[in-house]
């Protein structure tokens, strides 16, 4: 029931002032209350709230493809102090995929925090893979997460709270499969639809995988396809098979537990996971923390299928392109590899898999448990070939 007294104290204050107290670039009366006859700055909402939405159609950029590129975040990060406290034991210096930091000689703290926006348009499931790509740092530094916060930026005034409550319970559904314990959160209202979480976990300070200890002679090891960008753009277009749409929403909620659990048992040294600054922005910075040269077989990187068809198609991103501009100093492709794979190799990914840099010795018999975990299209993509400032070299298969 509307309150009539509260709305005209609340009208005749934005019309004194000559525009809407919740919204300065808004006039009073604003167009929603000469439409709906309601008013938002007096706490009226919308009795017929939209509740059966397509999430992706509220955002601009999706999924990981909404962060800030290599090249931009790079240039603001320059120049902050460093940290030079001695229990630091990993900070951002290295563009690990999270911190560390050291309690005692055999316990340290792992945290990280990840926020992006719907990459597909049902709640629960964006809740689900928002958990699954926010845990998944953690992971990849060979932690065990344990408790999280959630962050959630809505537009509670004009999408019905049914909406949030959706995305809310995806997340904890998978932050509960994760083990993990969502101690609370923080909300803010917002136009664009935001979801993740801050993570924290435990790991041995003697066992943290990094992305600075690749050696020559490591196989590379990538865990789930590529691709999740290209789907995700071609469905804001309407171009997007209802296949591919399941298939990357599946292997977006899926967690990297397994993974890391078996990463964990072959000693790896050298991880990472694969989301927006794609494949090859993230191996970028395992060349370069390593001080190695790394081969990519294109022919053997795991794609979704019919993403080939749509960058062919011409459905590549500016997110594709951002990331090259940043990424390709450090790229060379061998004669013959096609800009189409490469567009896929730059494809920022949501909720990714891992990177991982085994000893080639090690190699086989993870890839066997991998896929025995259901790790299915876990596949040897290449591997670290010498000592170098950092490059990456693109071939369509390894060499004779």
């Amino acid at each position: 029931m509307k309150d009539y007294s509260k709305r005209k104290r609340i009208m005749a204050r934005s019309l004194k002032l000559g525009h809407c107290i919740c919204n300065p670039k808004e006039p009073c009366p604003c167009d929603l209350f000469k439409q709906k006859n309601v008013c938002l700055c007096a706490g009226e909402r919308l009795e017929d709230a939209a509740e059966d939405v397509a999430l992706t159609q509220f955002v601009e950029n999706a999924g990981c493809a909404s962060k800030i590129n290599q090249a931009d975040l790079k240039k603001v990060l320059a120049g902050l102090p460093s940290i030079s406290d001695p229990r630091v034991l990993v900070s951002a210096d290295t563009c690990d995929d999270a911190g560390v930091f050291k309690l005692s000689e055999d316990t340290a703290l792992v945290q990280s925090v990840d926020v992006f926006t719907p990459v597909v348009d049902d709640p629960y499931l964006f809740g689900r893979i928002a958990a699954a790509n926010s845990v998944s740092d953690i992971y990849a530094m060979g932690g065990r997460p344990l408790t999280a916060l959630s962050i959630i930026g809505f537009p509670i005034e004009t999408l019905s709270h049914k909406v949030m409550n959706k995305i809310l319970w995806g997340g904890l559904d998978a932050m509960r499969e994760a083990e993990v314990v969502i101690l609370g959160g923080h909300s803010i209202k917002d136009k664009e639809i935001k979801f993740g979480f801050a993570v924290t976990g435990l790991i041995h300070p003697s066992a943290i995988v990094t992305n600075s200890g690749a050696r020559p002679g490591d196989r590379l090891i990538l865990t789930k396809p590529l691709g999740t960008g290209i789907i995700s753009f071609a469905r804001q277009l309407g171009k997007a098979s209802d296949r591919a749409l399941a298939a990357a929403g599946r292997s977006m909620a899926e967690l990297n537990k397994a993974a890391a659990e078996e990463m964990a048992r072959a000693r790896v040294t050298t991880a990472t996971d694969i989301t927006g600054f794609s494949l090859l922005g993230h191996l970028s910075e395992i060349v370069r923390q390593s001080r190695v040269t790394a081969e990519i077989y294109a022919d053997s990187v795991p794609m979704f299928d019919g993403v080939l068809d749509y960058v062919r198609a011409g459905l590549i991103s500016g997110a594709i392109e951002r990331n090259r501009e940043y990424a390709s100093q450090f790229v060379k492709a061998a004669r013959g590899v096609s800009e189409d794979l490469l567009n896929v190799l730059y494809d920022p990914q949501t909720s990714g898999g891992l990177l991982i840099a085994v000893r080639e010795a090690e190699a086989p018999a993870l890839l066997r448990r991998l896929r025995r975990r259901g790790v299915r299209a876990a596949a040897v993509i290449g591997r670290i070939v010498s000592k170098s400032t950092g490059k990456i070299i693109i071939r369509n298969k390894p060499p004779d």
